[in-house]
């Protein structure tokens, strides 16, 4: 009889503990880790051969909103296809429980906008009836649902401010003493349950993600003192960590006020998004990178934990006006953008809000950065009306000479009655001087790959990748012991994990084999392979040979084995 499950022969290991690389063979027994040395191939009962080969610890990715998704895509794909093992769910504030039966369709129709997940896809691909109401009840369902990763969940408080204090009170003004008693007892029976800690959306009125119907999403105007309230939950528990967007509509400097103070409040880390290169993941302008991982070196020093979710990635989008939602810090452009298709079809063709576009343009005061700069350099993809043929290719500057129209008339009557065409932005160059400055701050964990969200027009859960194989073995920005690390061992360490995101005796055998000489990522797909028929926009990869979940293959060169070893981690450990 075999010692070991399974035998990883002379791989080059790097553990993700900084540790420096070395050969070698590791052992794996009951989904864990049980030796690390020289294994003779015969003690295993399968062995993969990675002699040439990286084996490292799979990637965490702390913000997903798989919340739905998992529930019919057991992988949350596009991650798993980039190394990742390991997911945080509910970010950004939004989530599916505690939802009251009767809110449950208004929940879908939430995310459908905010995070634009299909609607149809949510109605269609999720649980019926749904097997949950409260929070621990959610993650008993998580947790019955196969998967092909582990998964954290933050709780939502936009969710937890809805079933208490109901839609419009939540949005329109402070809790009152007894709502916020309710919300923190809400709160503290799901951390109790195993909730990693608690997320927020704090965009104030003007926000990029909103509501269906174009109004403030539940926490985007919630007032300071309630933040506090659910801070010190935390604090009075010990455990758990926070993830904050948006900084309340009030600036950057009493938006950092308040950070602060939510990570002194509640002694716990506080994940701060985002620190990136002049954009977020929404195209909206974050400012100086220098001044924010300054400000997180002395938050720090000053005994605040405060983390930067770090966009690692290239920025560029592919999309329709039929789903687009990332132009809602506008007014005039999200007000267009709600309703039916009929509906946003009519409003688009309507000449007085057509003339409030070009005047708003024209002022520069579109507050949907670096759209405003960039509405003229789109191009248009692809069409499907046969006579708007002849646009295919062009951008949209091209096409206001030639019909000698204005950039937003010239975008907007390409748009097709169905509103199909596909727009796609040019690609936002990385500067990989100020790259490595921001991929080696202190402070700075990469990721924000939104995974589950916004799939019609972004690919961002490509990034563990892009981070290895571009910033790492193309531009040397750090060294893969670093680089594992960061994107593996110290995202663990901020969420609280106790037993994984490294490579040790006795861990968990999340694991990842690939060849670095051919990691790349592929060109992005559309798909229809979401429930009800629904497309998205992948990119897959190329270079991981075998990725283990507890132990198990989940993919070996790149195709799915159909295993579900993933397991739901309650106070940061598998049940």
């Amino acid at each position: 009889m075999a010692d070991y499950d399974l035998v990883i022969k002379q791989g080059t290991i790097i553990d993700g503990l900084r540790t420096p690389r070395f050969v070698g063979d590791i052992g794996i027994q009951d989904g864990r880790i049980a030796r690390i040395g020289s294994i003779p191939a015969g003690d295993g009962e399968r062995v993969i051969d990675a002699q040439g080969l990286i084996v490292a610890p799979g990637v965490v990715d702390l913000h997903t909103h798989y919340d739905a998704q998992v529930f019919w895509d057991p992988y949350c794909t596009i991650s798993a296809w980039h190394g990742v093992t390991s997911v945080v769910i509910g970010n950004c504030g939004f989530g599916l429980a505690p939802v009251a039966p009767e809110a449950r369709d208004r929940a879908m129709l939430t995310l459908s906008r905010n995070e634009a997940i299909s609607l149809e896809s949510m109605q269609e691909g999720l649980p019926r009836p749904w097997p949950w109401e409260s929070f621990p009840e959610f993650l008993d369902a998580v947790e019955a649902t196969p998967k092909g990763v582990n998964m954290l969940s933050y709780v939502g408080l936009a969710p937890v401010m809805t079933y208490v204090m109901g839609l419009e009170a939540a949005k329109n003004r402070p809790a009152t003493s007894d709502e916020k008693t309710e919300m923190a007892a809400i709160l503290d029976d799901a951390m109790a349950a195993g909730a990693c800690g608690w997320s927020t959306q704090w965009s104030g009125e003007n926000g990029v993600q909103l509501d269906y119907d174009g109004t403030p999403m539940v926490t985007d105007t919630m007032a300071e003192e309630d933040l506090y309230i659910f801070a010190e939950v935390l604090g009075k528990r010990g455990e758990g960590f926070i993830q904050l967007t948006g900084d309340g509509g009030k600036g950057k400097a009493e938006a950092r006020r308040v950070q602060e103070r939510i990570a002194e409040i509640s002694g716990r880390p506080v994940i701060y998004n985002v620190l990136a290169l002049g954009v977020d993941q929404h195209g909206q302008a974050t400012g100086d990178h220098n001044e924010v991982m300054q400000w997180m070196d002395d938050a720090n020093a000053r005994g605040r934990r405060i983390f930067g979710q770090a966009v690692t990635v290239p920025l560029g989008y592919q999309f329709t006006m039929e789903d687009w939602n990332l132009f809602d810090t506008s007014p005039i452009w999200r007000e267009a953008t709600v309703g039916t298709l009929t509906e946003k079809a009519a409003k688009l063709r309507d000449p007085e809000r057509r003339q409030a576009m070009r005047e708003e343009y024209d002022a520069g005061q579109h507050r949907g950065a670096p759209f405003a700069g960039t509405i003229a350099q789109l191009t248009v993809e692809g069409v499907n009306e046969q006579e708007l043929d002849r646009f295919e290719g062009l951008t949209v500057a091209e096409i206001a000479e030639q019909e000698s129209k204005h950039v937003v008339d010239a975008m907007l009557d390409v748009v097709g009655d169905r509103l199909d065409t596909t727009f796609v932005t040019p690609w936002q160059p990385i500067d990989m001087k100020e790259m490595k400055r921001v991929a080696n701050s202190p402070f700075a964990l990469p990721g924000t790959s939104d995974g589950g969200a916004h799939t019609k027009f972004l690919t961002l859960g490509t990034y563990p990748t892009y981070y290895l194989a571009t910033l790492v073995r193309d531009n040397e920005i750090m060294d893969l012991e670093q680089a594992h690390w960061r994107l593996s061992a110290y995202p663990a360490l901020a969420a609280g994990f106790r037993d994984r995101g490294w490579l040790r005796e006795g861990a968990p055998a999340d694991i990842i084999v690939y060849d670095l000489d051919r990691l790349e990522v592929l060109p992005r797909e559309t798909v229809h392979d979401m429930p009800a028929g629904s497309w998205r926009r992948i990119q897959r990869s190329a270079g991981y040979e075998w990725v283990l979940v507890n132990g198990e293959v989940t993919f070996a060169n790149g195709e799915c084995t159909s295993a579900t070893p993933g397991k739901l981690l309650r106070h940061g450990v598998a049940s």
